[in-house]
């Protein structure tokens, strides 16, 4: 369905939440100007550098929107750094969120632990029980629940799950107890299953409910904390969040459903990269974040990126929500190196963050980490240090550093050390790479790398090297790619609602009937956030298969809402799931019945296209006059004079040889010797063998 919505033109801001940096995109679509800004973040009070940045760009108050993407929910599940969360649940199944499927952490070991989110203390069972067709078996009596809720704070919880076995075929017994345990919670920290996720599986349905429950006070708090700190500068405009799925949603949205805001940030790297790399003719690309922390890989395929109807963010904690598909390893800028016990060179996952940060900001830490050691080898210039925080890096500082926890260990030089860290931390971004590509049956001499972050363009001519790439895209603002993707990305919101029948049995005219009202309630929500878009696109997905078998295809379903009806039926079901089935598994099963197991409903609020030959050098410009000057860099064991270019000056065709290095106040973007990088139409360096 789609259905035009008259856009509203204002400035737009988007802003990006890292460990290290804050990074924020402007855009006047009326205007026809960009700005870019990148300012530390204030770890701990990320409201601070949020406003700062802000406040770059002029009052705070003249803004129309701001669309945030956030690691603030991500922290809290890696930390376990929540709320004392409680579970309400039908009696005997308490514990079913700390048995999960049996899965164990290290897969051929016999041991390892998991700690639930939700102590077994804080889980409450009560009298009910529906059945798998709907059945009300047991009707609930609410007192059970408001004893069990008084308990629960009693016992210290801020925030409660309700989460009733078979609740998404019948919610009734489920809904009973929201009323009653309201009745007594203090606030609106409370969660229920068929609000969250209506989906068959008690135990992914029971930890993605536990999870939203367990970050409501904390996601809600901070995004409190900005709204006020926001009305403080007079800001009267819309506040948006990025949700994992890579689209937006409103605040109010991300309070009620914070467990779509994990990855937020790096989703919003990944919608750019993609715009980026299908604007310059790639449309297959490998996207790869190197932040303060993190290095987060993502496959983007035939120009779409890769959807996932569930994700595990950390052992058993498992979230059942649509999330783009981002493998993330503890490889920033800021990883500590170290030589463990066995005498092993290390990068990661310890990282310095902000503060103190590498030792070359001089803020207190003395363990060297990646940024210090690109330093050592001259590839970052001291002198000019990307966030403008700092005057100059202190280069002796990180010397030293990597000379007491490294050289001197390993018995190296400080710059064979230094260039040791590098290549340990090239080898873990490479494997990243593999793991998202081969090991899924990509051949990667078919795909571009797409570098972005602080310190992506560092690495990238290592990747294509390391893991045979075709090449590397380097986008004209790669530190400010995520905060770019706020902007662009569109408005989404997915639901899902389980249907449980052969395909035999199907009634054609009761799942119309609930497309119809599933799409309209998507569309509401859509429409709510309050963002200006051009149209709102409506799609369903099926999840199917054969009888007997436990894992699902998804069926994407070729129709749409005219004069309020989908015209669903049986054969047009049957049809697309043996197109789904013979896609992924090459044959299909005849004889066998299909099953439909849940719809799924997606609205997408197209945001007005941001064009982006706006990012484009401008002028005529020389290769000569973009040349600042040459210094001495390191490379496979040796001193290389090298070519310093400024990045942003660099005309539309030039050709840069390596060795070089190309500086812009977002970011550096490194070209070994054998290497050379070209400027295309749109600004992007390519970075590909010489």
């Amino acid at each position: 369905m789609n259905a035009p919505v008259k856009p509203v033109q204002a400035p737009v801001v988007g802003v990006d939440v890292g460990g290290t940096f804050t990074d924020l995109f402007y855009l006047d679509a009326a205007g026809g100007h960009f700005r870019t800004a990148k300012v530390p973040s204030n770890r701990g009070d990320e409201a601070v550098g949020f406003l700062d940045g802000l406040k770059t760009f002029g009052p705070v108050a003249g803004l129309g929107s701001i669309v945030h993407g956030t690691t603030v929910g991500t922290n809290a599940l890696l930390e376990r750094k929540g709320a004392r969360t409680a579970l309400i649940t039908t009696r005997g199944f308490r514990d079913v969120l700390e048995m999960r499927r049996r899965d164990r952490r290290h897969t051929w070991g016999l041991w390892g632990d998991f700690v639930p989110v939700i102590d077994r203390d804080l889980r409450f069972e009560v009298d009910e029980r529906v059945l798998a067709d709907g059945t009300l078996r047991t009707a609930l009596e609410p007192g059970q629940v408001a004893a069990a809720a008084r308990a629960a704070l009693a016992a210290g919880a801020e925030a409660l799950a309700i989460v009733f076995i078979n609740a998404y075929a019948n919610p009734a017994n489920e809904q009973a107890a929201m009323e009653a345990a309201r009745a007594v919670w203090p606030n609106d920290d409370i969660a229920c299953s068929t609000q969250i996720l209506p989906e068959i599986r008690e135990f992914e349905r029971t930890s993605t409910t536990a999870l939203n429950a367990y970050l409501q006070p904390v996601v809600g708090g901070y995004l409190k904390k900005l709204d006020d700190a926001l009305q403080g500068e007079g800001f009267t405009g819309r506040f948006h969040i990025v949700q994992s799925n890579g689209g937006v949603m409103s605040t109010a949205t991300a309070r009620r459903l914070p467990v779509r805001t994990a990855l937020s940030g790096p989703a919003a790297g990944v919608i750019a990269a993609a715009a980026i790399a299908r604007a310059a003719g790639y449309p297959n690309v490998i996207t790869g974040d190197l932040g303060g922390t993190s290095f987060d890989v993502s496959l983007v395929v035939d120009g779409r990126t890769s959807l996932a109807a569930q994700t595990t963010i950390d052992f058993g904690l498992v979230i059942r929500t649509p999330m783009i598909e981002i493998s993330t390893i503890g490889a920033g800028g800021g990883s500590i190196a170290h030589v463990d016990a066995g005498g092993l060179l290390q990068v990661g996952p310890e990282s310095a963050g902000s503060r103190p940060g590498p030792v070359a900001y001089g803020q207190g830490n003395t363990r060297p980490t990646l940024t210090d050691a690109n330093i050592v080898l001259g590839r970052i210039n001291a002198e000019r240090p990307i966030g403008g925080k700092l005057a100059r890096l202190d280069v002796e500082a990180a010397r030293a550093a990597i000379e007491e926890h490294v050289a001197r260990p390993l018995g190296l030089g400080v710059m064979e050390a230094a260039e040791a860290i590098v290549r340990i931390a090239d080898g873990k971004m490479a494997g990243a790479i593999r793991l998202v590509s081969i090991e899924r049956g990509h051949d990667p001499s078919g795909f571009a790398a797409v570098p972005f972050g602080g310190g992506g363009a560092l690495h990238a001519g290592a990747l294509i090297k390391d893991v045979g790439l075709k090449c590397a895209l380097v986008p004209r603002y790669p530190g400010v790619t995520s905060a770019l993707g706020c902007v662009i990305a569109d408005i989404r919101h997915d639901q899902v609602q389980t249907v449980n029948l052969t395909l035999d049995a199907l009634d054609e005219a009761a799942l119309d009937r609930r497309m119809v009202a599933e799409a309209a309630h998507a569309r509401s929500v859509v429409e709510g956030a309050g963002l200006a878009v051009d149209r709102i696109d409506i799609l369903f997905e099926l999840d199917m298969h054969y009888v007997g078998q436990t894992h699902t295809v998804a069926v994407p379903l070729p129709v749409e809402i005219r004069d309020g009806t989908t015209g669903i039926d049986r054969a047009t079901v049957s049809t697309a799931f043996d197109k789904a089935y013979r896609e992924q598994f090459s044959r299909l099963l005849p004889g066998v019945p299909a099953r439909i197991v849940n719809l799924r409903t997606a609205a997408i609020g197209r945001r007005p296209a941001f064009d982006l030959k706006a990012l484009a050098p401008r002028g005529a410009g020389s290769l000569e006059a973009a040349r600042t000057g040459s210094r001495p860099v390191w490379f496979a064991g040796g001193w290389h004079d090298t070519a310093i270019y400024a990045r942003l000056d660099l005309p539309v065709g030039a050709v840069v040889h390596g060795p070089a290095i190309l500086e812009q106040p977002d970011a550096t973007t490194l070209v070994d010797p054998d290497l050379k990088a070209s400027v295309d139409p749109l600004g992007n360096v390519i970075v590909e063998r010489a």
